[in-house]
């Protein structure tokens, strides 16, 4: 028996050649995406938080942003764009929150004092002292309490 010959007619032809295209192109919009997304969202935001001193007036905000950004990058270098896109979206939003937190201190003295570190526990008569250790002739602690 002779194997059944293939023919492909010139409709079949163009429709295989239209859906070979179809996935071609879809298959690129990862990085055509992560260039919108990171490269021109989250970077440029990221430089707007700077512009603002946010790593001085909103360092929660400023380092979460940096360090999305970051990661977007790490994910596009091993070609997993949809995860670099979720992280220059999130870089985009946290860069956004830096930049306006960081004008709003900057511009307002009592709300740069949210910035301040209080002196310390405010330890009254009421609360117990923290139990004793005891220390081995080394000065560590004993790895089993007696």
């Amino acid at each position: 028996m002779k194997p059944a010959a293939v023919v492909l007619t010139r409709g079949m032809t163009r429709r295989v050649t239209v859906v070979l295209a179809l996935a071609l192109a879809l298959g690129a919009c990862g990085p055509i995406e992560y260039v919108n997304t990171v490269t021109r969202g989250a970077d440029g935001a990221v430089d707007q938080a700077r512009a603002a001193n946010a790593a001085k007036w909103s360092p929660y905000w400023w380092t979460r942003a940096v360090e999305y950004l970051h990661q977007a990058r790490v994910e596009a270098a091993s070609a997993d764009f949809q995860a670099a896109n979720r992280f220059g979206r999130l870089a985009e939003e946290a860069a956004i929150k830096a930049r306006d937190e960081s004008l709003r201190r900057a511009a307002d003295p009592d709300a740069a004092r949210e910035l301040e570190v209080p002196d310390g526990p405010d330890v009254g008569p009421d609360v117990a002292p923290a139990k004793p250790t005891k220390t081995t002739k080394d000065g560590l602690a004993p790895i089993e309490d007696e």
